[in-house]
């Protein structure tokens, strides 16, 4: 099993990015993917959430600026990151919940660094 994030970097406040996580030895489609963030010294919270049947679950402070999609056709999920603000600067990694077998995955991280 690998998910692959990538699309980090550095960016000015007000910037937009857009990460992807690319999955493979899972059966995508009926996985519940989600984002992750975790800052220095903080914990992992979590960012975004789309189920398997398209539903979106978003932590209220990053709801209208970023979005959550995937394309289960590529068994990748994105993230659309947009106005992007300083505290947005973490360590972005993506997960997956498969209900049906109960297990879940992690994949490596992708810095993204906002510069005010």
């Amino acid at each position: 099993v690998q998910l692959q994030a990538y699309g980090g970097g550095l960016v000015q406040a007000g910037g937009y990015l857009r990460l992807s996580c690319a999955a493979s030895g899972i059966m995508f489609s009926r996985n519940t993917m989600a984002w992750y963030r975790q800052a220095p010294g903080n914990q992992r919270d979590l960012v975004a959430m789309m189920t398997s049947d398209g539903n979106t679950n978003y932590i209220d402070s990053l709801k209208g600026r970023f979005t959550i999609s995937r394309d289960n056709a590529k068994n990748t999920v994105y993230l659309q990151m947009n106005s992007l603000k300083p505290e947005d600067t973490a360590v972005y990694c993506c997960h997956a919940r498969d209900l049906f077998v109960k297990r879940e995955y992690w994949g490596q991280g992708t810095q993204v660094t906002v510069s005010s």
